[in-house]
C-alpha cells in the first residue's frame, strides 16, 4: 500500500483508506462480526486511514473501531466527524461548549487521549463563514483533545471558505468520474495551501461498481433508498446527486472503456488516486473481499491521458448537467 502525506501535518496515510458509514448502519444491515472482518480485512492490506463520525450509528461505527484498535494495535488513523449529533442540534451544536462534549464523547467513545483529526460534519455554510468553529477547534487543539482538525464540506464554495484558515489540515469533499467540478474549482488551491483532501464517496454509492441496473433493490435502511432524492439530507450524497435510473445508464455507457484487468470499481478508484492534490480515497465495504479488490488499486498503473481525457469529455457532456443539489 502506497502512502502520500497528509497535507500540512506530519502525518502520512494510506492512499486507499477505509470510511465507515457503513458500519453504522446507514447501507443496510452490518453484523458486529462482519464489521470487524471488514475493519481486520483493511488493516491486513496496509489500511491505515480510518474515517468515522459520531452519529454513524449513533456512535455504533467509532466503538467498533475502538474495538478494532484494542485488538489490532499499530499505528492506525483515525478521522472522525462532528456537528451533526442530534443534542443539542443546529445551531447550539457549534457553540464551544456543545463541540467540547461532542469531541470528548467521540474521544471516549474511540478510547483515546487525543483524537487524530476531527472534522466538521457538513455544517451549515453560514456557520463556516462566520469563523467562530474555527477558533473553538483551536481551542480544542490547545486543550489536547484534538490533534489536527478539518471540514467535511458539501461545496466549493464550502471548501474554499474552509482553505482560507492556514490551520485547516483536511477537507473531505464529494470526487469521483461522476462528480468531477472540484477539478475545476479546488485542487489547484489545495496543493497551493498543502491541504489534504480527503474523497468521501468514490464510486458514487455504488453506481461506479458498474453491478446495478435499474431493478437493484436497497434494504429500508440504506440512504440508497431512503435518500434517493435527498428526502433526508443532502440529495448529493446519494448516487453523486444523479437521479438513480440516469446514473445507472450513464455508468453503463462507459463500461467499454474499463482497461483490461480492472474492474469497473477499480478504474473509477484509479481514476482519483492520478490527481496530485488526493490524498487518501476512503470507500466503503459491506465484505472483507470489496477491501482486497479496493486496496489493489494503490499497485495498479495510472490510466492513460487518452481515457482521462476520454472521461473528462464524458462528464461535461453527458453527466454535469444531470447532477442535483449543492455542488
Amino acid at each position: 500500500m502506497k502512502q502520500r502525506q497528509l497535507g500540512k501535518t506530519n502525518e502520512k496515510v494510506s492512499e486507499i483508506g477505509l470510511g465507515t458509514w457503513q458500519i453504522g448502519g446507514s447501507w443496510g444491515e452490518v453484523s458486529d462480526q462482519e464489521a470487524m472482518d471488514i475493519l481486520h480485512a483493511a488493516a491486513d492490506a496496509g489500511v491505515t486511514f480510518y474515517d468515522t463520525a459520531d452519529v454513524y450509528g449513533d456512535g455504533r461505527s467509532e466503538r467498533l473501531i475502538a474495538q478494532f484498535i484494542k485488538e489490532r494495535g499499530g499505528d492506525l488513523f483515525v478521522a472522525t466527524k462532528i456537528g451533526r449529533w442530534g443534542t443539542p442540534g443546529w445551531p447550539e451544536n457549534f457553540t464551544l461548549e456543545a463541540m467540547r462534549t461532542h469531541v470528548e464523547a467521540s474521544r471516549e467513545r474511540l478510547g483515546v487521549d487525543a483524537l487524530d483529526l476531527v472534522q466538521l460534519h457538513c455544517i451549515p455554510t453560514e456557520i463556516l463563514r462566520t469563523g467562530e468553529v474555527f477558533d473553538n477547534l483551536r481551542i480544542l487543539k490547545r486543550e489536547g483533545l484534538i490533534k489536527q482538525f478539518g471540514v467535511s464540506v458539501e461545496t466549493m464554495e464550502e471548501a474554499l471558505i474552509c482553505i482560507k484558515h492556514d490551520d485547516v489540515a483536511s477537507l473531505q469533499i464529494i470526487f469521483n468520474m461522476l462528480r468531477q467540478k472540484p477539478l475545476d474549482v479546488l485542487f489547484e488551491a489545495a496543493l497551493k495551501s498543502d491541504t489534504a483532501i480527503i474523497v468521501r464517496l468514490p464510486l458514487a454509492s455504488g453506481l461506479l461498481s458498474g453491478k446495478m441496473t435499474k431493478d437493484t433493490h436497497f434494504d429500508i435502511a440504506d440512504h440508497r433508498n431512503f435518500n434517493r432524492d435527498g428526502q433526508a439530507f443532502n440529495v448529493g450524497e446519494t448516487f453523486a446527486g444523479l437521479p438513480y435510473e440516469k446514473g445507472v445508464e450513464l455508468v453503463d455507457s462507459i463500461k467499454h472503456l474499463v482497461p483490461e484487468g480492472m474492474t469497473m470499481a477499480q478504474m473509477a478508484l484509479r481514476w482519483i488516486l492520478d490527481f496530485e492534490a488526493v490524498t487518501t480515497v476512503i470507500p466503503g465495504a459491506s465484505r472483507a473481499a470489496q477491501v482486497a479488490s479496493n486496496v489493489a488499486v494503490s499497485d495498479m498503473a495510472p490510466l492513460s491521458p487518452e481515457l482521462h481525457r476520454a472521461l473528462r469529455t464524458f462528464y461535461s457532456q453527458e453527466v454535469a448537467t444531470h447532477i442535483r443539489g449543492a455542488y
